[in-house]
């Protein structure tokens, strides 16, 4: 059957400050397919996207939508002519409703009047059509990051795309949900939608895509049938190399307790009666369904939560704990899942970001050492692998994945004994996460003890020594490196005791 090309773009360029994120890239879409977009972080992925969908205007190539030859493109001209894109970070009003953000800048209007009534009916009609269970009333701060993107989706499908791009989509959702979005992708296809699919999970790519394009440092590579490859495959041309195991083995010598809480309780975010302990050289997984009050944990521990019950002991001494500092002078760190709004601060530079949590090791009568300052951003700069052609460059303009690299960075320089990683590799690609696996068996086997939140099954199972389930603010199970399967964390994640399993 004749593919229908829809969209076309050729020896597509674009720099930035030290960068070359685009180096003549190529990409053809036909009408109704799914098309991932794969490659390690700074590939250009999104970059690609971003000027597809006017957010970036390209340095040189040419763009065509059909038969149109694109000259210069704003994000509004772009959804006029059905190219629409579901970034990363969600780009919805907090304060406003959720029929409100559908119908943002396009309200349905009776009269003089808006008619609120027509726009909740219609938000609803899209709402059901793909079973997101979301009152259209709800205000979009009360919502989970899960229930945030199903909105953007349904934003996407309310604006009739024609081109619709979904950059790592499915990072903050369940199982459950991305069953529900994948229904929605292949309902899409079928009614002529072509979709662009960016995703670090390669399964997913298998299950979902028609065809697949790579990129490596802003080239293109190649694109391949998904039926007609495999991820050994799509991984080689990826990384430009042979990786290894997924999970490096290490030789794990777990010492002494170094953290024990107990009887833990919040009010606000509804936690109850959490116990568990912490050993030296130890990698303690949790595990749970989205919502389930893995981060509110670590956030009561580190302090930025207050706790309405609950003591903490560091190597078997209470200690108090009240706000974040207290926990960084016990030798507690967190990195967060919320790496722009938390993890890293995006207008400073990366040497700035690395020593912001100690500023005091690296201050003499009042000032800052520059050349201690430098030594340990160089340092980590290189151990972890960040892709920058300087230190001085601002977070805002690395990629998703080497942003989570600048906010892990930041707190290895404290030497923590105790470190809380909220989904550590989350949006990073296959090669770069070996590198954080890898980093984390180098800090075990210095003694480090480390809390691993990952929604990432085979994460879990892979990098952890034990992992402790929760479900409603409670843990409902714990299960040994050895004994540990993906039913029976999800027996536990759904509310099942021991007893029960």
């Amino acid at each position: 059957m004749q593919k229908t090309v829809c969209l076309k773009m050729t020896d597509i360029c674009k720099s930035y400050p030290g960068v070359k994120a685009l180096d003549h890239v190529s990409l053809e879409l036909y009408k109704g397919e799914v098309h991932a977009l794969l490659g390690e972080n700074g590939a250009g992925k999104s970059t690609l996207c971003k000027i597809m969908a006017g957010a970036q205007k390209r340095d040189s190539g040419e763009y065509y939508i059909g038969d149109e030859k694109i000259e210069d493109l704003t994000p509004s001209a772009a959804k006029e002519k059905g190219i629409s894109i579901i970034y990363q970070e969600f780009n919805l009003v907090p304060y406003l409703k959720v029929y409100e953000n559908l119908f943002l800048g396009k309200e349905l209007k009776k009269g003089m009047n808006t008619d609120k009534k027509a726009m909740i009916a219609k938000t609803k009609e899209i709402l059901d059509r793909f079973n997101i269970e979301i009152d259209p009333e709800a205000r979009i701060s009360d919502l989970t990051n899960a229930y945030k993107q199903l909105v953007e989706i349904a934003k996407a499908v309310l604006e009739d795309a024609k081109v619709l791009c979904m950059d790592e989509p499915t990072a903050p959702l369940t199982s459950r949900e991305v069953d529900i979005l994948f229904k929605l992708i292949q309902e899409l296809k079928e009614n002529g939608v072509t979709i662009i699919y960016i995703s670090h999970r390669l399964e997913e790519l298998f299950e979902v895509s028609d065809r697949i394009t790579v990129m490596r440092d802003g080239k293109y590579i190649t694109t391949v049938n998904t039926k007609d490859t495999n991820r050994k495959e799509l991984v080689s041309l990826m990384v430009g190399r042979e990786l290894g195991e997924d999970f490096p083995q290490r030789d794990s010598k777990i010492g002494e307790e170094i953290l024990r809480v107990e009887n833990l309780s919040t009010e606000k975010t509804k936690l109850s009666n959490i116990n568990f302990s912490l050993r030296k050289g130890e990698i303690l997984g949790f595990a749970g369904l989205v919502g389930a009050g893995r981060t509110e944990v670590m956030r009561a521990i580190f302090g930025a939560d207050p706790r309405t019950s609950g003591d903490i002991y560091i190597k078997g001494k209470k200690v108090e704990i009240n706000k974040p500092i207290d926990a960084i002078e016990k030798g507690i760190s967190l990195v967060p899942e919320d790496r722009k709004g938390q993890g890293v601060s995006l207008t400073m530079s990366i040497r700035e970001n690395i020593s912001l949590v100690c500023l005091k090791q690296i201050c003499q009568a009042g000032r800052v050492n520059l050349k201690k300052d430098r030594e340990w951003s160089e340092k980590y700069i290189k151990a972890l692998e960040i892709k920058t052609p300087t230190m001085e460059q601002k977070v805002k303009n690395l990629s998703g994945g080497n942003q989570q690299k600048v906010a892990i960075a930041k707190w290895l320089v404290t030497n923590s004994d105790i470190i809380i990683l909220d989904e550590p590799t989350r949006g990073i690609d296959v090669g770069a996460k070996q590198e954080i696996y890898l980093l984390m068996n180098q800090l075990i086997e210095q003694g480090k003890s480390l809390i691993m939140i990952s929604s990432e099954m085979p994460e879990l199972l892979g990098m952890s020594d034990r992992i402790l389930v929760m479900h409603e603010g409670t843990i409902t199970g714990e299960v040994s490196r050895q004994e540990a399967t993906q039913q029976l964390i999800l027996e536990y994640a759904s509310g099942g005791k021991m007893s029960e399993v």
